[in-house]
């Protein structure tokens, strides 16, 4: 007979279930599919970039996970809504592909306005409504996971339209979730602070922006992409069967003060 703890920690197992990771070929989204897979979850890895979703897949394939690879522009509505319908059954969603591209906003061009909320916003829009047509026509329930940032709480120099974007996430979330409710599809999302990826150590070149950055956080360090990936693992799971509509930080104390 398991002990209640044994249970308590099995209600964190994904075994049996199917998980799509946008954004996965680096950074905080292989991270996402690598737990995943550790979860025991089937992950099908998702990005533009199809020499780094097979390393990735060698690499879970390796570990003794399983994963396919999906390649896909997660902002082209028409790919989205091609490639989705064949992945066949898909229990949870890590809505995790975005961009960002820090300028004063004075200086913010209709290009890079429309680059961000068009891939941060529009595409991760379409791919959860693509992937909870296919939960609904299949009936069964999920978790759709949205990686949002802690800008989606509070505001930021150079970072307006990022802000707007995760801001727009936190929203979408909400509203998700209340009425994806009653079909059993959870919905809610992660909101780190700044992690270690490729994607932000340019930032920390800036040793002023570093330093800046670091007295922010409460907890006085960066956040590493297991971090984030473990909250993931955390919603999409069954311990967090009664968590829906809400925002999980993973902000080392950046939003509390």
């Amino acid at each position: 007979m398991h002990s209640p703890r044994t249970r308590s920690l099995e209600r964190f197992r994904l075994d049996g279930l199917r998980a799509l990771i946008t954004g996965a070929g680096r950074g905080l989204g292989k991270a996402c599919a690598v737990a995943l897979a550790d979860a025991g979850a089937e992950v099908v890895i998702m990005s533009r970039t199809a020499s780094e979703l097979e390393n990735l897949r060698d690499q879970i394939k390796n570990d003794g996970g399983k994963a396919e690879i999906a390649v896909c522009n997660a902002a082209n509505a028409d790919q989205i809504n091609e490639i989705i319908p064949d992945l066949g059954r898909l229990d949870i969603l890590v809505n995790n592909a975005g961009t960002n591209i820090p300028e004063a906003f004075t200086e913010v061009s209709a290009a890079n306005f429309d680059a961000i909320m068009n891939l941060n916003v529009r595409g991760a829009f379409l791919m959860a409504q693509a992937v909870v047509k296919e939960m609904l026509k299949r009936g069964h329930g999920g978790s759709i996971i949205n990686m949002s940032s802690q800008m989606g709480h509070v505001g930021a120099p150079n970072r307006t339209v990022y802000c707007a974007s995760k801001h727009a996430i936190e929203g979408l979330t909400k509203a998700m979730g209340v009425e994806l409710a009653p079909k059993g599809i959870r919905v809610n999302s992660v909101g780190p602070t700044f992690i270690e990826t490729p994607l932000t150590k340019p930032f920390f070149d800036n040793a002023e922006f570093a330093k800046d950055t670091l007295a922010r956080i409460p907890l006085a360090k960066l956040g590493q992409v297991e971090d984030v990936a473990d909250a993931v693992v955390y919603l999409a799971s069954p311990a967090a069967g009664m968590v829906t509509g809400g925002s999980l930080l993973v902000d080392g104390g950046w939003t509390a003060r």
